[in-house]
């Protein structure tokens, strides 16, 4: 119901503690589940899907410990995901929920996803936004640099589209800039309203320093950090790409600003920390 509130206007930061701390308490109880599960059974034997129809005699007795937390935790083990929706709506309405909370629900809700029995992509992307993010980035051809502080950003197919239309629409650096279309979809305050057709076109490839490849798919959160910031290489794409343009949180727009162009000295220093010569 809170979730539902901030869907229709109420103040996320005001509705963020019941709805938050109820999702941290089921992916810790969630957790200690699988734990006592794996505990009980022999080596390999598979965790159960995450539906009420498990909850037994059989599975009580094999979690332990008194009859009513073996049950608080099953419930969790087949609820956990129900928190999902009213999680995201705060979450995706308010940095500083997502400043205040994060750092306490993202481990778990990550190793809880890792056990491959619960659907939480969007809570763990929702957890993972950086605001107000400090970002290198480095140009490979040109061997320029630039600082570009980054904040709502849901995935990385928003970011490289924020990237092309801050360096390349800016005349930074050479390419074709996105269209205004594909832009507006990952800034707009005001939420896409379904699927729009729009098409972001990939300017770059993104890369780490050590050369991997950032994929467009995951996230701003993935750009490794070097020397206390967050360190990400531009080159060449190795093959045409293009992706539909909406944002991965609709109610959530992302920002990135060019906040400046790094001297050729800097550029220098920071090709040091890659597997690249400027």
């Amino acid at each position: 119901m809170a979730g539902f509130c901030v869907e229709r206007g109420a103040d996320p930061a005001a509705c963020a503690e019941p709805v938050l701390d109820g999702t941290h308490r089921d992916l810790l109880d969630a957790l200690e589940f699988a734990r006592r599960w794996a505990a009980a059974g022999d080596a390999g034997d598979e965790l159960p899907d995450a539906d009420e129809k498990i909850i037994n005699d059989a599975l009580m007795a094999r979690l332990g410990g008194e009859a009513h937390e073996a049950l608080r935790l099953a419930l969790a083990w087949c609820s956990v995901e129900q928190w999902q929706p009213p999680a995201l709506a705060v979450l995706c309405r308010s940095a500083e929920v997502r400043r205040r909370h994060a750092f306490a629900l993202l481990p778990a809700c990550r190793d809880l996803a890792a056990l491959e029995r619960h659907d939480l992509k969007c809570l763990a992307y929702a957890l993972a936004i950086l605001d107000d993010e400090p970002l290198v980035v480095l140009h490979r051809l040109t061997g320029t640099g630039f600082e570009v502080r980054i904040g709502g950003i849901g995935d990385n197919f928003q970011l490289h589209t924020l990237l092309a239309h801050v360096l390349v629409g800016g005349g930074h650096v050479p390419g074709t800039a996105p269209s205004a279309e594909s832009v507006r979809l990952a800034t707009d305050p005001e939420p896409a309203q379904g699927r729009t057709g729009a098409v972001a076109t990939g300017a770059f490839e993104l890369l780490a320093p050590d050369g991997e490849r950032i994929w467009n798919e995951g996230l701003p959160d993935d750009i490794p950090v070097v020397e206390g910031r967050r360190l990400l290489v531009l080159d060449e794409p190795m093959y045409p790409r293009s992706w539909n343009a909406d944002r991965f949180f609709p109610m959530l727009p992302g920002t990135a600003e060019l906040t400046r162009v790094l001297s050729a000295d800097e550029v220098q220093t920071w090709f040091t920390y890659t597997c690249w010569t400027s």
